[in-house]
């Protein structure tokens, strides 16, 4: 990446100059300095405390990204809603997890993302923004490379990013319009199960019914904190279990699945500031139970 400095920002260190006008984090400049890549100013090295002058062209120059043992590319189908130079955004199907683990070691979304870097001729590995469950539908948000990453990452830890989801519960809620403001903690005894626990991290969902059946109802949900298994814990926690979700009590006589969809993604684009927002349709099987 290349600037030249305006006058305004003459007296900048390198390193205030990058924070304050290109939003890298003081772990994305150690990134570059100690993991292999270059800072230059007028082609020559410098370092992060390089007083700049007006004129000056800086260049970063970043590490290549290397990619963990499980990251391979495999050409799997992506539904890809949107990309550019610094994000890549899919709408996930149910089923395929997000990235690699020993129980699910291909055919993940990273797996096919690699994949499709790849026929790109682009050296980069994967980054997600927001992780969805294996059984989770809806928009994903992906950064192509590490500077977007680091951007989007900050915007996340200060709720910058929206996120609102569709859920089918058990029964029908009263109020019709609500917050769940419950602390949430991995249970006793199992490495997956969260539950709600008095020494649990601050978690809060708010939700609002949109459509009711005799034995499920349509709500939509916005994520005020993000933990493990949230939705689907929160909603447990109060009787009304996810229709599908038999690890926290959801009946999956109609549908094999956790009935949760990510219909919505909003964020301010790391590169432009511009505003951008996605939607996906609710899937087939969920509108089947409903």
């Amino acid at each position: 990446m290349n600037w030249t400095i305006a006058k305004q920002h003459e007296g900048l260190l390198v390193r205030k100059y990058l924070q304050q006008e290109h939003k890298f984090s003081k772990r994305l400049i150690k990134h570059v300095i100690h993991g292999g890549g270059t800072i230059r100013v007028n082609g020559s090295e410098a370092t992060a405390v390089c007083k700049l002058t007006a004129g000056d062209v800086l260049t970063v120059t970043f590490p290549e990204e290397k990619k963990g043992a499980m990251m391979t590319p495999e050409k799997i189908p992506l539904d890809i809603v949107y990309e550019d130079d610094a994000v890549l955004v899919i709408n996930k199907p149910p089923g395929r997890a997000t990235i690699p683990s020993y129980i699910h070691a291909s055919g993940t979304i990273a797996n096919g993302v690699l994949a499709h870097y790849e026929e790109q001729g682009l050296p980069y590995t994967f980054h997600i923004v927001t992780r969805l469950d294996r059984n989770t539908s809806g928009i994903m948000l992906v950064a192509k490379h590490r500077w977007s990453h680091s951007m989007l990452s900050e915007a996340q830890k200060s709720g910058k990013i929206e996120r609102a989801y569709d859920a089918v519960v058990q029964g029908r809620l009263q109020p019709q319009k609500g917050t769940i403001n419950a602390p949430i903690g991995r249970k006793d005894g199992s490495i997956i199960e969260r539950t709600v626990r008095n020494d649990g991290k601050n978690a809060i969902t708010h939700y609002t019914v949109l459509t009711e059946t005799a034995e499920h109802t349509r709500v939509h949900v916005r994520l005020e904190t993000g933990r493990t298994h949230q939705i689907r814990v929160h909603f447990s926690h109060i009787g009304h279990p996810l229709a599908g979700d038999d690890l926290y009590g959801g009946s999956i006589s109609t549908i094999s699945r956790q009935a949760l969809h990510c219909h919505h993604v909003s964020f301010e684009h790391p590169m432009t500031g511009e505003r951008m927002t996605f939607t996906a349709d609710l899937p087939d099987d969920l509108k089947h139970i409903l």
